[in-house]
């Protein structure tokens, strides 16, 4: 069941995290990372899953794993596909390893068994997926070249025609198991309306129904907290969709442990709001607010992206080099911070 508001977080990392031993803390001492967040408001949980990736995380077999504990802690849970062995992003939609060779009807066939496959395995565990993304930031479409629309791979009506069909196909898919399934479609560049009527308005003519619109919201590359409200506004009350910022972060501090990091300077930071402790307890403060205040009610929350993925590991040959560790909602170690705190606050408020 959704929540009326959702306070989500991915926490896709978590599982590696545990294993490489990274250690969570709060006022009791160390704990469970779901526990923690849990009595501080976040009440859905969105875990990504890749085809085969390497390293063997992510995959069914983890997301089958994780999924358990997500549900016994009685949160909503949402499914991202990337249908990728690797990351899907605005840059990268690489189709997975078994499926490159495939030709564009049986393609379509296997997204479908794809997704339902994984979709059923959870429903049969009795873990069933609350809301499934159908891909992850598809602004130029999914599984490239087949269905791209980035310009560089093509964008013509064949392309988004061959695209929308991809999407539909996963839909399908999810709909065939349990209708009431709520199915996300999500796209990055959550402060720029231009690009999200470019993308929404081809979806609308080639007629994908899908429930809730899914955003990306990072200011450093996105807009500001303005830009983001302002286009907000405008899609719900052009589209009629439910939306969700499905992911969002903001740094607690410009130090870092290792070599990069993604923010790592004051210019990208948002006006007002400094790379402090304090400074990303009042960023989440007023982007709840903002979200709280659209049209109609019609934006349902937020996932905070990759709050636990603390830089616990030291060899990250196989895996995921950090690059992220100053934007999480735990300190490097491990420890909770406030704008987690803030969370709980803005829920009991």
């Amino acid at each position: 069941m959704k929540p009326q508001f959702i306070y989500g977080a991915d926490i896709s990392f978590l599982d590696e995290i545990e294993v490489a031993e990274g250690k969570f803390y709060d006022e009791s001492g160390v704990n469970d990372a779901l526990t923690i967040m849990s009595q501080n408001g976040i009440n859905s949980i969105r875990l990504r899953i890749w085809n085969d990736p390497d390293g063997g995380y992510c995959n069914l077999k983890r997301t089958l794993h994780m999924a358990k504990r997500i549900k016994e802690k009685g949160m909503h849970l949402l499914l991202c596909f990337h249908y990728s062995d690797v990351w899907a992003d605005p840059k990268h939609q690489t189709k997975p390893k078994a499926w490159e060779a495939l030709d564009y009807p049986a393609l379509k066939q296997a997204l479908y068994e794809y997704t339902h496959d994984v979709v059923q395995a959870l429903q049969d565990q009795g873990t069933p997926p609350d809301m499934v993304q159908i891909g992850n930031e598809i602004t130029f479409g999914i599984v490239w070249d087949t269905g791209s629309v980035n310009g560089e791979l093509g964008e013509s009506e064949e392309q988004w025609n061959q695209f929308t069909e991809l999407m539909k196909t996963g839909i399908s898919a999810v709909n065939a198991i349990d209708p009431a399934i709520e199915v996300m479609v999500h796209i990055d560049q959550g402060g720029k309306n231009d690009v999200c009527r470019r993308f929404l308005d081809r979806f609308e003519q080639l007629g994908v129904e899908y429930d809730t619109l899914g955003l990306s919201f990072y200011p450093w590359w996105h807009g500001t907290l303005m830009d983001l409200e302002k286009n907000m506004a405008d899609l719900i009350t052009r589209y009629n969709k439910d939306i969700v910022v499905v992911e969002m972060a903001y740094p607690w501090t410009l130090d870092t442990l290792g070599p990069v990091i993604i923010v790592d300077s004051e210019e990208k930071l948002h006006e007002g709001y400094p790379a402090t402790e304090e400074g990303q307890a009042a960023y989440m403060q007023e982007f709840i607010q903002l979200l709280k205040r659209s049209p109609n009610n019609r934006c349902k929350g937020f996932h905070y992206w990759e709050p636990c993925w603390i830089p616990c590991k030291q060899d990250w040959s196989v895996g995921h080099p950090n690059n992220w560790s100053n934007l999480t909602l735990f300190d490097y170690e491990g420890r909770k911070l406030k704008a987690l705190e803030m969370i709980k606050t803005a829920v009991e408020s």
